[in-house]
Parts: C-alpha cells; structure tokens; sequence
C-alpha cells in the first residue's frame, strides 16, 4: 500500500544521502527563507560543508539504513551527485500520498530541480515548479518573527510542511509555505483529501519540530510553540496529545546552526509501536514508552548542522 500517513508499518523508503551536502550563495530566497532572524548574513558560510561533517553524517545514515533493513523495510537512495544544496532531505521536496507524488514548487531557487537525484524511485511525479518571482519574497519579514517570508504572488512549499494522516493534511504556513501552496495542493489532491492549514504556530520552516502524527488519535507537539490543542485544526484539536520534554541539546558543528535544538521531535515511526529517535533523547524515549511506543536510539550527530532529523531524511513511499 501506498503511503497515506505517518505511522503504519513502514515497506518502502528513501533515505538520503550527505555526499556534496553545501550551503548554496546568499541570494533573496536564500537570506530570507532559511535566514529570516539574522541581521547580518555576511558570517553565514557558503560552499561545502565541512568534510567531517559529510562523513560523519554518512556513518548514522548507514546505522540507520541498516536498522531499517533489520526491520524489513526496503531502502532507497538518492544518487551521490552535486546539486545546488543537498539530497539529505529528500522529504523536503517531495509530497507523497497514496499514489500521487508531487515534486513541490520549493521557495528556495537552490533547490530547484533537488528531487531529480531521486526521481528514477518515483517515476510518476508531477513536478510543481515554483515561479521565483522577486515579488515572492517579503524582505520585511527579517528579524520579524510575526511577518512571513513568502506573499501570495504564487504558490510555494516545501514537501516537509506537510503531515499526513490518511484522510486529512496538516499544512503548517511558514516562512517555506505559503497559503496559495496550501490552495493548490488542496486542489491537485480533489476530494481524496483535506488540506487542513495550521498558522501563528512557527514561522521559521518545516513542520516536523513541531507536531509529529504517531498513531491514529495520537500526536506529539512541541510545548513552546503549540500552546494548547485547540491552536490545531479539526480534526487534530480532537486528538490525544503529548508534551514533547524539553530536548537534550546535541549541539552543531562550530559555525553551522541550522536547526533548533528540537532534535527530538524529529522522530520517524516505523510502525504505530516502534519509532527512530536520536540516541539522546532519553526523556522524550521515556514519556513515549508510556504510550507502548519503543524507541531505536540511533545516532544523528549533524542533526543541527544539516537541518535533517530521522524525519527529514526519510520520504515513505509504502506504508501498511
């Protein structure tokens, strides 16, 4: 069966991969996507990332592959090539909801074309482009959490503001998605699904630090975001919810902030009983093991420098 939520047993996945991993040339997209809450960019590095970092992140990717395959699962991967970003994240650029595939218009001009380099495991998807018109781009949303990054000029999204949970999406409206990508993507899946938006949750990017689908009825949120569950659209402000704990801070390679340090929100369920957590998080295993849910301590060193989590580096492509 296809994959049309986030936590049946797992079949088939693509798992990405760190080789060539860089951090393309400030350009519009780039400064005020993925650097909204800094004044000066000009220390932001550009290029390569560092080869420790490339190799290291390698190493847990094949800890992780290889637990997957323990469990039966079917691993792809994308090509080693040089792109103009990375193929780390392949949920980044990819929508998958039973047997549509849909490469997402993405707001970041690097990551144009990104899913190519995986595409030979998807033949069937339709690409999306995005339209990267200047007008896209809200230059006023610098330092200013409230203001978003993207106007309505076009649709634009990443595939990672996206949750899935069979009959319904939630969208999370961010500085890499904006309300008419939440219009399309209503439109291109019909009345097979329903795009449910979240928004004045997180503006920064994706979804998955802050609410993670671990069964049906089941959710996870982050506590300093998502205040009470009444923030979720129906049907989710229905749903049982657990308070992540506050993460163990795995840190970053020197220079390279990326991400948060909600590293452990950003789990992968291999099926409604067993989920991928980073090997740290021992609080969040704790609370998780109260709800008959097993926890695989994996290592994901560069989880913050590489903005990836088990979440993040995975796209499921069969479920059930």
């Amino acid at each position: 069966m296809n994959s049309t939520n986030e936590w049946d047993k797992l079949r088939r996945v693509i798992v990405g991969v760190a080789d060539y991993a860089k951090i393309p040339s400030m350009d519009k997209s780039l400064r005020i996507i993925n650097y909204a809450g800094i004044e000066d960019v000009s220390e932001v590095p550009s290029g390569l990332y560092p080869e420790k970092v490339i190799e290291e992140a390698n190493e847990d990717l094949e800890v992780f592959c290889n637990f997957l395959r323990g469990e039966g699962v079917e691993v792809l991967r994308p090509k080693r090539e040089p792109t103009e970003y990375y193929n780390y994240c392949p949920r980044d650029s990819v929508f998958v909801h039973g047997d549509v595939s849909i490469a997402t218009p993405q707001p970041l001009r690097s990551r144009r074309g990104n899913w190519r380099s995986f595409r030979h495991h998807i033949p069937n998807t339709i690409e999306i482009p995005c339209s990267y018109h200047d007008g896209l781009y809200d230059e006023s949303c610098i330092k200013n959490p409230d203001k978003l990054a993207l106007t309505e000029v076009a649709p634009a999204f990443d595939a990672a503001n996206i949750i899935r949970a069979n009959d319904d999406v939630l969208y999370l409206l961010s500085n890499s998605g904006n309300m008419a990508g939440a219009t399309l993507l209503q439109k291109m899946m019909g009345s097979k699904v329903t795009v449910r938006v979240v928004k004045d949750i997180y503006t920064y990017v994706h979804i998955d630090t802050t609410v993670a689908f671990l069964r049906e009825g089941l959710l996870m949120v982050n506590p300093t975001r998502v205040k009470s569950k009444d923030m979720l659209p129906y049907p989710f402000n229905t749903w049982d919810v657990i308070n992540c704990p506050d993460p163990v801070d795995i840190g970053y390679y020197p220079g390279y902030n990326n991400a948060s340090e909600w590293s452990n929100m950003n789990l992968f369920s291999v099926s409604p009983n067993l989920v991928a957590l980073q090997e740290d998080q021992h609080p969040t295993r704790k609370i998780l093991e109260t709800y008959g849910i097993e926890c695989a301590m994996l290592p994901m060193r560069h989880q913050r420098t590489l903005s990836g989590g088990f979440h993040c580096v995975t796209l499921d492509l069969e479920r059930g």
